[in-house]
């Protein structure tokens, strides 16, 4: 497939490139130096009026917030890629629902109602917030989740159950478990009360029949709450408690079911006896808060000395349904994230490794072949770089408000004056942790590997907040030089300055 970031090259529009890192190093001197880079950098900065992306044209606007490096991965499609450790993983959870209908290769491009209205997500959730969210413009975004199909899947009711896998892209913080682009997928039964009664049959009835299909096993399984309660998690409205307790049941043993898979294999992975390797799987049953289920439970497995969230499910929100012009059909969902799955079967230190081309990584994983842990193929030295910088004094610490460049969504009702009060000047944009996360991926790519904030302080007199983060540079398939680092760092520090307008210490 073709992947193209622009259509035209005029005045008004722009090509999406990575001309940050075509400056020439020599500019990179002093502090002042970091200004003047960030002034040319500026050319680079003007938002194209529309962008092609595989052959699909998207207009932008002010809301515009993804980088060229997030749309190239968008063609790459790792769980679909033949041997690779994210697509054995998929294959492996798709194995215990063999009557599922999959869909593996749903567009990552949605609207904001797909992506959040149709899931009850508020106005004000800070999911819609352009420091948590990829946006093309107000109304198209890259989807956060493969939820974002769910509405449109139940209006197709193609099956009684279906498996979702995708690429879903977050702005996120910078380690060895977190990048923008990972890999989830969901699955969701529902059955439909009018076929129930044209058995003669009660739906409870239905669902307790299905549940007797499922596989069996031997593990032992906490679940000491109720099914539903009426604080902590409620039965909806429409559902009878009969309903909810089988829905429940078919839930928690499909799913039991792939976990013991999943931990089966990985057990088959390692090659040592220790004890915490060889003691019995166990597994928990936890109460749950989701916008989209109610009641709702994460499942836990205690592994390796410790108990590890594996899933979020629950018996999905019956206006999601109604919604989806399927009001009689009615049912559960879960999701699953493939990277923290694949990581723990093949022992993946590195969330990075993920997007490798290297040989030595790809060439260890194989569809015919039983799982096997992974074997590193070196450790390269880190390169440790602080960055230090006074915040606006308008400016809210890490986590706070959505930056000011960020409108306020489309969907939220305004308060209109008959003789508005112009500002006295633009609002300067607030700081959030997120962008400085986005910009260190944008200038170094998969060459940083962790970005921490190691200090933070308020000056007593003048009110200004300092902060400062350390970033670790290092390669995953290489020795980084210090001119390339050192590179890296004024490229980082310079688009600092510019794209937040925060002043060097």
């Amino acid at each position: 497939m073709n992947f193209i970031t622009s259509v035209t090259n005029n005045a008004d529009t722009h090509q999406l490139s990575s001309c940050v890192l075509s400056i020439e190093p020599e500019c990179f001197v002093t502090d002042t130096t970091a200004v003047i880079f960030a002034l040319a950098v500026a050319a680079c900065q003007t938002i194209p009026k529309e962008i092609k992306i595989e052959g699909r044209t998207y207009q932008t606007d002010e809301w515009m917030n993804t980088p060229s490096s997030i749309l190239s991965a968008i063609p790459r499609r790792l769980h679909l890629q033949p041997d690779h450790p994210l697509t054995i993983t998929r294959k492996l959870i798709e194995s215990r629902f063999p009557s599922y209908k999959t869909h593996n290769d749903l567009f990552p491009i949605v609207t904001t109602g797909q992506n959040f209205d149709s899931l009850g997500f508020p106005l004000d959730h800070t999911g819609r917030s352009r420091t948590d969210t990829y946006y093309l413009n107000k109304e198209t975004v890259l989807r956060t989740h493969t939820s974002a199909h769910q509405a449109d899947t139940f209006r197709n009711n193609e099956s009684e159950g279906y498996l979702i896998s995708a690429d879903v892209y977050r702005r996120d913080a910078i380690d060895r478990s977190h990048y923008p682009v990972f890999h989830q997928m969901e699955g969701a039964r529902t059955w439909d009360r009018r076929q129930a009664e044209k058995e003669g049959k009660t739906l409870a009835e239905v669902i307790w029949d299905d549940v007797v299909r499922i596989p069996k096993h031997d593990i032992a399984v906490e679940d000491p709450n109720p099914t539903f309660h009426a604080e902590r998690n409620p039965l909806q409205a429409t559902h009878s408690p009969e309903e909810a307790e089988a829905i429940a049941a078919h839930l928690k043993r499909s799913l039991e079911d792939m976990v013991v898979t999943i931990f089966n294999a990985a057990r088959s992975a390692t090659e040592t006896n220790s004890a915490s390797e060889n003691e019995p799987l166990q597994v928990r049953w936890v109460e749950a808060y989701f916008p989209f289920t109610s009641p709702s439970w994460e499942l836990e497995v205690f592994w390796q000395g410790d108990w590890l969230e594996v899933l979020g499910s629950g018996i999905v929100s019956q206006p999601i349904l109604a919604n989806a012009s399927v009001p009689n059909r009615i049912g559960w969902a879960f999701g699953i994230g493939l990277e923290r799955i694949a990581m723990l079967l093949y022992s993946i230190p590195d969330i990075r490794l993920f997007w490798s081309k290297d040989a030595r990584f790809l060439s260890q994983f194989s569809e015919e072949k039983p799982i096997r842990r992974f074997v590193p193929f070196s450790k390269y030295p880190a390169c440790f770089k602080d960055v230090s910088f006074w915040l606006r004094s308008s400016s809210n610490a890490a986590g706070g408000a959505g930056s000011a460049a960020s409108p306020t969504s489309s969907a939220t009702p305004a308060t209109t004056f008959s003789t508005p009060v112009p500002p006295a000047a633009p609002l300067p944009p607030s700081f959030h942790e997120n962008d400085v996360m986005e910009i260190a991926r944008e200038v170094c790519g998969n060459l940083v590997e962790d970005v921490r904030l190691t200090d933070e302080f308020v000056h007593p007199k003048t009110g200004r907040r300092s902060m400062c983060y350390r970033i670790n540079y290092r390669s995953l398939e290489r020795t980084l030089t210090n001119e390339e680092t050192n590179e890296l760092h004024e490229k980082l520090r310079g688009l600092l300055v510019q794209r937040l307008g925060v002043e060097l210490r």
